[in-house]
């Protein structure tokens, strides 16, 4: 069994908190597009709409394609429809162009992210839970770092500073042709020996089905729920507590830097503990915070939104590797449907939370979504895989590079 790359997993990781930088900007300028543009929330709504159905519609569709043509370097083409969404982004005059840099950044991520997470799988030496967990906290670093850059440069400069962040779709784009020339390599070295995928599981089709849509249920309340957080939070502190559009947007920042601290927390817990037991806790124990989040005052709103963000996103990393070992050899096909999934239903959560919140009020959306991570009840019917979840000894080629029949 080959080791763990490490320094595969760090560069994917870095380029995953660029890439997630730079569409973090877009939620991010939401108060500013609002006031400039004459925007309602219905509007805004959209915008994230347009934004999650280019990417998850995409994502699946570019992991089916990858898991039978890999494309080593389709991740540096990722990068660069995230750059040409932002350079649009910062020269839009008009509603419609504002759609169309959400649609181009949505594109860069149905690229990037079922490659990018295939390449992390591949570089863990067997370390499934802490390559992903790895790669995720630098998407979730770059999300929490987009608003703090969008409260100090974007809000006092204007939305032309937008194009500044080009600069690091470029240094992103350096890194992921080096990350493709490895991916290359590696690829070759193991598709020449002879080796046979490990099934990890005999479980019957029709089990395997019905996990897959448990585990999609849980990514459901799980990003309808941190949609809710993502999107509307900057103006539920503002319209309840009266706080200023950048006080809100570090707030913001610290939910989010929590999410970060969850995701990397939850992939090695996974690793060493059991997948199904990190969904467990992560999902359901997050409920009783859901439930008191929208009756407290600002410092516990603070306090516990942070609680929320890392507990909620600790289960991704465990749902995105439980469902590659129960579908072996199909990781970029399952990757991009989970990303896609969690990007889809997010984006639709928003559209309909944005409407919601124009009808009934921003606080109203708090106290309906607080109740969603009660779906965490569905993990009992999960079932328990080899070395209770908690990953399997890999062979050189692993899953992802077995050909598919």
């Amino acid at each position: 069994m080959q080791g763990t790359a490490y320094a595969v997993i760090f560069a994917i990781s870095i380029c995953h908190l660029l890439n997630d930088m730079m569409q973090a900007l877009l939620p991010a300028m939401y108060p500013i597009l609002k006031r400039g543009f004459g925007l309602d929330f219905g509007q805004i709504g959209l915008i994230t709409l347009t934004f999650q159905l280019t990417a998850s519609l995409l994502q699946p569709l570019v992991g089916l394609y990858t898991d039978h043509h890999p494309k080593p370097y389709s991740l540096v083409a990722g990068m660069g429809f995230s750059l040409a969404g932002l350079l649009v982004l910062s020269v839009a005059s008009s509603y419609p162009l504002l759609l169309l840099s959400a649609g181009m950044v949505g594109l860069g991520s149905a690229v990037f992210h079922p490659e990018s997470s295939r390449v992390a799988r591949m570089a863990s030496g067997g370390r499934h839970g802490f390559a992903q967990s790895l790669f995720q906290v630098g998407g979730n670093t770059g999300s929490a770092v987009g608003p703090l850059l969008a409260a100090f440069v974007v809000v006092p400069r204007g939305q032309g500073s937008v194009a500044w962040f080009s600069a690091a779709a470029l240094v992103g784009m350096a890194i992921l042709t080096r990350v493709g020339r490895w991916y290359q390599e590696h690829r070759r070295a193991t598709t020449s020996r002879a080796v046979a995928a490990v099934v990890q599981h005999q479980l019957p089709r029709a089990k395997v089905i019905v996990s897959l849509l448990i585990l999609l249920v849980l990514v459901f309340s799980k990003n309808v729920y941190l949609a809710s957080i993502s999107s509307y939070y900057t103006f539920y502190l503002i319209e309840k507590f009266g706080v200023t559009v950048q006080a809100a947007q570090l707030y913001l920042f610290g939910f989010l830097g929590a999410v970060a601290a969850g995701t990397i927390i939850g992939g090695p817990v996974g690793d060493r503990l059991g997948r199904k037991w990190v969904i467990w806790a992560s999902i359901l124990g997050v409920l009783p915070f859901t439930l008191a989040l929208p009756y407290v005052n600002l410092f516990w709103t603070g306090v516990l939104s942070l609680a929320i963000g890392v507990i909620l996103a600790s289960a991704f990393s465990a749902i995105l590797v439980f469902a590659q070992e129960l579908v072996p050899g199909r990781i970029g096909l399952v990757s991009g449907l989970f990303f896609g999934f969690a990007f889809g239903t997010a984006g639709i959560g928003a559209a309909l939370l944005g409407d919601l919140a124009d009808r009934t009020g921003i606080e109203h959306i708090y106290r309906l979504c607080s109740y969603l991570p009660a779906l965490g009840l569905l993990t009992v019917f999960l079932p328990s895989l080899a070395n209770g979840g908690r990953g399997r000894h890999a062979t050189p080629a692993d899953a992802e590079t077995v050909p598919l029949v």
